[in-house]
């Protein structure tokens, strides 16, 4: 795991709720100008990501194989200080009520000839996101710069293109050989399905390209526009692992070396489990409860799958097989609200 001098997690990450005016809807208080902005309205309607690499007004949504899509009326600007909605129902109904999730990567992004195909690249090379952007030439083995000098341990790719492809999640089969056996391992965010084995996914991540397999129309399909999400792993920061559950009410305990503000939870042994996303913004106390799904344009669910966040991890407080099967394995991504120890050496605060 990469260290970095991050001692103030909420300018690089952080969670905003906000409801809806019906009329064009300034919002501020995120603490930096996002570079990826995913919205979700809690009550109903479909999951919604904006990145400054694309630019505003165009969206993609990890409930639908949609292409992407321009609506003036959707997400207007990224600003100093948050973004700027439009009148769009699914983020600015009057009355509705919203949540995003929001990261910093480095802006509109610059020229990446690192790889075969030259890339468009907005890489914060502290906490290991990047944004990646590209047009597919359909050759096989085609490289693609990520921008980040060390390896992604997970990649979301989309084609933005073409309607009908699933949204690839590439996981870097580094956890555990009994879990990602071969090379080729897939999570795909807008599925429920578990692990899969596509042999036609990039099947090489390295420390500066990412390899496809093959002309591949969801991550390489010739003329075709595509993006990538590229997460590594920093100390303090994220943690991007897997546990084991155990299938009782006092479930694993994932050590992360920081209070979580935002935990990403998918079953990787079955194939009927959505994408939990719990944060700690809409549940202050523990157990968290309030829960979205990533894959679905379903309501915010409250009660099912408890959550207990720590100074220096997360555990499972309940054995729902979405999120603690016995002998199941569970993949998970974090980000953090305080490291335990800054390298200021001042701690975070227990809840």
């Amino acid at each position: 795991m990469a260290y970095a001098t991050i001692n103030k997690s909420s300018e690089y990450f952080n969670t905003k709720l906000w409801t809806g005016t019906g009329a064009e809807n300034a919002i501020t208080g995120v603490g930096f100008q996002p570079d990826l902005v995913w919205i979700k309205r809690r009550e109903v309607n479909g999951h919604r990501w904006f990145d400054i690499v694309r630019g505003a007004t165009k969206y993609i949504e990890s409930d639908s194989t949609d292409a992407e899509v321009t609506d003036a009326q959707e997400l207007k600007s990224f600003d100093s200080d948050g973004f700027t909605l439009g009148t769009a129902l699914k983020v600015n109904a009057s009355g509705g009520t919203y949540v995003s999730w929001n990261w910093k990567a480095n802006g509109a992004g610059v020229s990446n000839t690192d790889g075969s195909i030259t890339s468009t690249v907005s890489a914060n090379t502290d906490t290991g996101f990047s944004i990646v952007t590209y047009t597919g030439n359909g050759s096989d083995g085609a490289t693609i710069g990520h921008g980040l000098s060390r390896k992604p341990k997970y990649v979301i790719t989309r084609n933005l293109t073409t309607s009908g492809y699933d949204w690839l999640g590439h996981a870097y089969p580094t956890f555990d050989s009994s879990i990602f056996a071969s090379s080729y391992n897939s999570l795909q965010i807008n599925q429920l399905n578990g692990l899969q084995s596509h042999s036609a996914v990039a099947n090489t991540i390295g420390d500066s390209v990412i390899t496809t397999n093959d002309a591949y129309f969801q991550n390489n399909e010739n003329g075709a526009r595509h993006i990538m999400y590229c997460f590594s792993e920093t100390k303090g920061f994220s943690s991007i692992h897997f546990y084991r559950g155990n299938g009782n009410n006092s479930g694993p305990f994932c050590y992360t070396g920081f209070k979580p503000a935002f935990v990403l939870i998918k079953n990787m042994s079955d194939n009927d489990d959505g994408w939990l996303i719990i944060d700690s913004t809409r549940s202050v106390y523990n157990p968290t409860y309030n829960y979205l799904t990533a894959q679905s344009a379903g309501a915010e669910g409250g009660t099912d799958f408890p959550i207990d966040f720590y100074s220096n991890g997360f555990k499972i407080r309940g054995s729902d097989i979405s999120y603690n099967q016995s002998g199941y394995a569970y993949f998970y991504m974090a980000f953090a609200e305080n490291p335990l120890v800054g390298t200021n050496g001042v701690p975070a605060t227990a809840r």
